[in-house]
């Protein structure tokens, strides 16, 4: 990165710390960046799990390999939360490939300042982009303000919905202007409750099934039994089912937004 972009980063990172303000980091990075297609990570506030006192975390690795890839596409990333301001984000859900990226202050900007759902205009985006952690489980699938951003894109902007992991927990509600839910008859993974430490006080906690909700909601649920990437496209919904999945979830959302971009092709004339 040129070393006054990188000035400006700080500097504004600086400057939310001390006002508590809502940063948008790229906006505000990169001149003209306004006018970029943009996409928008749904993360979650919530720092335990449920009614517990077990910590839970955002998956900081599932928020750096999906924003590397949008932000070397050109678009820009904006990050929302329920309650807005810092989430969090535990050592162990900190992985060593990215460790360093802690240091980042184009993304941890945004994952210290969140916007409130109250303060994003869902016409600015292409996709939004549920992030995991086994946080995600709380806090996100039941907040209406973010369900009407999710549908906005995806029904008036015509955009894509897409989630990773325990992110995909956030579309279960999703319910389209015709009464269908967006899941409905469509293809699906997250992260499975059979690879879940069922025994667990923080899987106790949790308010559903990942599997047997999105199958109750007409989901054509599936899942591998690996930590490879595994990821499902069906039209212009895309899911991963674990933190391995999150860079192709994120390159499929950009070639569906590609393939929207990409001019009509002219038929070729019949010759005689």
């Amino acid at each position: 990165m040129p070393t006054s972009r990188y000035l400006l980063s700080l500097l504004l990172l600086l400057i939310c710390n001390l006002t508590g303000g809502v940063c948008l980091a790229d906006a505000a990075a990169e001149p003209g960046a306004a006018a970029q297609q943009r996409v928008l990570f749904i993360v979650s506030s919530s720092k335990v799990h449920g009614s517990s006192t077990l910590p839970a975390s955002v998956s900081f690795g599932e928020v750096v390999h999906a924003w590397d890839t949008f932000n070397a596409a050109g678009y820009a990333v904006d990050f929302v939360s329920p309650d807005g301001g810092d989430v969090p984000i535990l050592d162990a859900y900190v992985g060593d490939e990215v460790e360093a990226r802690l240091k980042d202050a184009r993304i941890m900007a945004g994952l210290r300042n969140t916007a409130t759902p109250a303060q994003i205009d869902p016409a600015r985006y292409r996709a939004v982009y549920y992030v995991g952690g086994s946080n995600a489980m709380h806090g996100v699938p039941e907040n209406a303000a973010l369900q009407r951003i999710a549908l906005h894109v995806y029904e008036r902007n015509g955009g894509v919905v897409s989630a990773v992991c325990h992110g995909t927990a956030g579309t279960v509600n999703l319910t389209l202007a015709g009464g269908q839910n967006l899941l409905a008859g469509k293809r699906i993974t997250g992260f499975p409750e059979q690879h879940e430490q069922q025994d667990a006080a923080y899987f106790q906690q949790f308010p559903f099934l990942m599997g047997e909700t999105i199958k109750a909601r007409g989901g054509l649920f599936s899942a591998i039994d690996s930590e490879a990437p595994y990821i499902q496209v069906d039209g212009r919904v895309v899911t991963g089912q674990n933190y391995a999945s999150a860079k192709p979830v994120a390159e499929a959302v950009v070639e569906l937004l590609r393939m929207q971009a990409a001019p009509p092709q002219k038929p070729v004339a019949a010759t005689n």
